[in-house]
């Protein structure tokens, strides 16, 4: 199963409570920068949405005053202006109605660019990442960044916000609408509000812990997740089934128990708040009453006057729209708090220090002429567009370096790879590799054997720069690879890994990704090399095939032979082959030796063994032992010295990667 890395991660339990950051914030809230007409639009849609639910309260009073009470009164009553008003006010709640629609709408809009913007900066972010990053963190919990974390900021950016921004409107609107109604059970209602929020205030602080707490332990449950399904055989090889479910129940409780406590405190807020409301209904409809029957002086921002039928029902009707605001302001903080954690996990991401890439030759494709080398990207216009298509042996590959005064000189690569005096270490007190000392000159087959351990595949992954030297230097056709741009380094240099990874796409897509401007007949003629052509031409579509869940289809030798040709197709100087015949048969294997051979002519070539038997024409055999080369030469050489070699050759033909 995949290593996780040697993250130390704080018990869940014992997270102290975490406030959000106003940094975070104010970053979240560029994102919405371009937005600024959008969002002017979609204030005024929320505050005319607001306060035409404010406006229809106060009809009320307007309705049972003016209109339905001296129409109690008369004998043959005119319905024409209860109709006029009924109509007015069906008017008003239709441009809420509107209003409410356009910013929901709008809002959607909105929410999804922002989340395609920090999905686009994320990826493009990953990309540029090292290797120590994928190394140390879960894949799910990575995953999980694109996922729950950016769905809390869609829920947010969509509802939350705008809903707590028009319940602050509404309760703008509605206070000063009930004072304008009555001052005296204005008061009456803040007052009690106030003890209401007071209590509800602490159940917010918890709930808001809890939600952060929830959003960790989710990423840690999807993490864990992803790491399973890869490792599925090997969790049914071993019957470790049991184990897996008791290490994943461990973890699900943890995530139930932070989101049980989250959602449960937060639940408990809406009920209690309407609860509130209408204990505070009852409570103002008698004073209200005995106000009105006692005809006590009713107090309002615009003079005294006395309470009537209809300013007692708007009023009450103002009322729950007072605690209501109160209640999903409550809510949706709730709803931010967690949108905040995810959006500084999301940040966190963000802010991981990018690989860098100090270097600044290049690699390029050059001619001779007159025995100078001259690029050829350097002369598209002087030449056709058939001659820059040319074949392989009218061109090759150089080193640019562009020197300080401007003029560029070139250098043949040749493909000579130097260690000297390596030593690296993925911990910077725990050293792999040794004093590494190697020359591998153009051409050359080098065979890196030894346990596991050894730090074969550490070697190889130091020449592509995934990981920086502690101390020494690697010199590429005399250039220290430092000064060579990573990209450049990379392009010059095919790898072969014994784990395949194939993408969805055709067989014929997946061999290309080598090179992407590669023709169809080049990647048919790259499959022929490796010997793939003929079991691809048997596929249901051929090289048109379309690939799966990995190339789950396919067979481990056929997924290996494609990942090969992918490599052939790139057509690169230096060539690192990383166990790449491990997952084949024997019968296979001399196949595709035969074309391995092929690709390998005139390149210089690392490889790592699997079988010893296949590297017996190496030029050059280097066995290592705990990061130290301990003996090197060729095949009859080490066998004459009875060392290491000779006991792994005649011991085992089969060592560790």
């Amino acid at each position: 199963m995949r290593k996780v890395g040697n993250r130390m991660q704080p018990p869940m339990g014992g997270m102290p409570k975490k406030k959000m950051n106003i940094q975070t914030i104010k970053r979240l809230l560029s994102y919405l920068r371009e937005y600024r007409l959008q969002l002017s639009f979609v204030i005024f849609c929320i505050i005319l949405s607001s306060v035409t639910g404010v406006i229809s309260s106060l009809f009320l009073q307007v309705l049972i005053d003016d209109y339905i009470s001296p129409l109690l009164l008369e004998a043959v009553p005119n319905f024409s202006g209860l109709l006029r008003i009924i109509m007015l006010m069906a008017g008003i709640y239709l441009i809420g109605v509107l209003a409410a629609f356009i910013y929901t709408r709008l809002m959607a809009s909105i929410s999804q660019g922002v989340l395609k913007k920090v999905r686009d900066e994320m990826f493009a972010h990953m990309q540029k990442l090292p290797i120590k990053y994928f190394d140390q963190h879960p894949h799910g919990d990575i995953m999980s960044h694109y996922t729950n974390d950016t769905d809390t900021l869609r829920q947010m950016l969509s509802q939350s916000i705008p809903h707590a921004f028009s319940s602050l409107i509404t309760l703008v609107a509605v206070f000063s609408a009930m004072l304008y109604l009555s001052a005296w059970l204005t008061v009456l209602s803040v007052i009690s509000v106030f003890f209401m929020v007071k209590f509800t205030g602490s159940i917010v602080g918890k709930s808001g812990m809890y939600f952060m707490k929830q959003q960790e332990s989710l990423g840690s449950l999807n993490g864990y997740i992803e790491e399973m399904i890869q490792g599925q055989k090997v969790v049914k090889v071993f019957n470790y089934e049991e184990k897996v479910k008791e290490a994943f129940q461990q973890k699900n409780e943890e995530l139930c128990d932070n989101a049980t406590k989250a959602n449960s405190y937060v639940n408990i807020v809406m009920p209690l708040m309407n609860n509130f409301g209408y204990l505070l209904y009852v409570v103002l409809a008698i004073v209200g009453g005995v106000m009105a029957i006692g005809a006590v002086p009713n107090l309002t921002i615009v003079g005294i006057n006395v309470l009537t039928l209809g300013m007692i029902a708007s009023f009450l009707q103002l009322s729950r729209s007072f605690v209501m605001p109160i209640a999903q302001v409550t809510q949706q903080l709730n709803a931010i708090v967690m949108a905040m954690a995810g959006a500084e996990r999301i940040f966190a991401l963000l802010d991981e220090k990018v690989e860098q890439d100090e270097g600044e030759v290049t690699l390029v494709k050059v001619t001779k002429e007159n025995g100078l080398l001259v690029e050829i990207e350097s002369r598209r216009s002087e030449i056709g567009a058939h001659e820059i298509g040319k074949q392989r042996e009218e061109w090759t590959w150089a080193w640019k370096t562009t020197l300080e005064d401007g003029t560029v000189s070139y250098k043949e690569l040749k493909g000579e790879v130097v260690f000297s005096e390596v030593d690296f270490g993925y911990e910077e007190n725990k050293i792999v590799l040794q004093n590494i000392n190697l020359y591998a000159e153009p051409g050359q087959k080098v065979a890196f054997v030894g346990p596991t351990g050894a730090g074969k595949t550490t070697i190889t992954n130091l020449i592509n720069r995934f990981y920086d030297l502690a101390q020494g230097k690697i010199f590429y056709d005399g250039i220290d690879i430092k000064q060579i741009k990573k990209s450049d380094l990379r392009r010059s240099l095919g790898i072969v890994l014994q784990d395949v990874n194939l993408f969805s796409g055709t067989v014929m897509e997946n061999i290309r990704y080598g090179r992407l401007d590669a023709t169809d007949e080049e990647c048919i003629e790259a499959a022929k090399l490796v010997n793939a052509d003929g079991f691809i031409r048997m596929l249901p579509q051929g090289y048109e095939t379309e690939l799966s869940g990995d190339g789950s289809d396919l067979s481990q030798g056929q997924r290996q032979l494609i990942s090969i040709a992918r490599a052939a197709v790139a057509d690169p100087p230096v060539m690192i082959l990383d166990e790449a015949t491990s997952s084949i048969d024997t019968r296979t294997e001399a196949i595709v030796q035969r074309g391995m051979d092929s690709l390998m002519e005139g390149r210089t070539v690392f490889v790592i063994a699997h079988r010893l038997s296949t590297i017996r024409n190496s030029d050059v055999i280097m066995v290592l032992e705990q990061g130290k080369i301990i003996e090197r030469g060729d095949h009859e050489n080490l066998i004459e010295k009875k060392g290491k070699y000779y006991q792994l050759y005649t011991g085992a033909f089969e060592v560790g990667s």
